[in-house]
């Protein structure tokens, strides 16, 4: 069975036992790692049975995927950072570079400023291209958070700030899918072991260390760890009554704004 998830670090850290034969399936999980605004284009032809998505790409694939309650990204503190080479007092007809269409970042800038421009491009391009003077801000995601200072460059807004302070809720990122075509008992054990996936990292914390450094496009050490510490938390393990209400809460305001469609679905297994 294909399981798709990025080069990041919290993906690598959660799914290695998962991928390298450390909990025990009937039928083996094979990975297929790739930036995520490409798992969520793939998602709209259900190319894998089993993938990370962003939540913005999940809305558009529920008649395919169901969402499982393990190995998510959620939480508080974690979203999404527009930056830009010096402080903006306006963002009306200035141009963002986003990480994808199908990214959650972009649905929530999309929500909290309609009137910007956006041009699309995979994520670790985006800080250079703000330093070039090619567009006016970026919108960061992953390891960008820890290291855009580095790049000359200052925070405009925290979409996860934004988000909080105005819904209470954490912040939902990202998730893993798995076809809805797969009987029922089967996507249960499935999200039992990524759970189990994570408690075994939790248990090994070394021993997952040189894969996640192996895809982790030279990051240094230190913040492979702040990138983990930060994305992998309690909602990784179980998305929980405030992670399925954050969710809800962001499909309902999309679906009013006319950006995804109303779906009476269920979202988890």
């Amino acid at each position: 069975m294909n399981l798709g998830y990025s080069f990041c670090p919290n993906d690598t850290f959660i799914f290695y036992a998962l991928t390298h034969g450390k909990i025990p399936l009937e039928q083996p999980i094979h990975e297929i790692l790739e930036d995520v605004e490409t798992l969520n284009i793939w998602a709209q032809t259900a190319k894998l049975e089993l993938t990370k998505i962003s939540y913005h790409a999940y809305a558009h694939v529920m008649d395919q995927y169901v969402a499982l309650r393990a190995g998510g990204a959620l939480g508080r503190g974690v979203g999404p950072l527009l930056v830009a080479k010096s402080k903006l007092e306006d963002l009306r007809g200035k141009t963002v570079a986003s990480p994808g269409k199908l990214t959650t970042a972009q649905l929530l800038l999309q929500i909290a400023h309609p009137e910007v421009k956006t041009v699309f491009m995979r994520y670790d391009q985006i800080m250079p291209a703000v330093e070039r003077g090619e567009v006016d801000a970026g919108l960061i995601i992953h390891e960008s958070r820890f290291t855009y200072q580095q790049h000359g460059l200052v925070k405009l807004l925290d979409l996860g700030e934004w988000w909080e302070a105005d819904t209470g809720l954490p912040i939902p990122l990202g998730a893993i899918l798995a076809r809805r075509d797969l009987p029922s008992k089967t996507l249960q054990t499935l999200n039992n072991a990524v759970r189990s996936s994570l408690e075994y990292a939790y248990a090994h914390p070394l021993e997952p260390k040189a894969y996640i450094k192996q895809h982790a496009l030279e990051m240094e050490e230190s913040v492979m760890q702040a990138h983990i510490d930060l994305y992998v938390n309690d909602f990784s393990l179980d998305v929980g009554d405030a992670g399925q209400r954050a969710v809800e809460t962001l499909f309902a305001r999309a679906a009013d704004l006319g950006f995804i469609q109303h779906s009476s679905l269920p979202l988890f297994v």
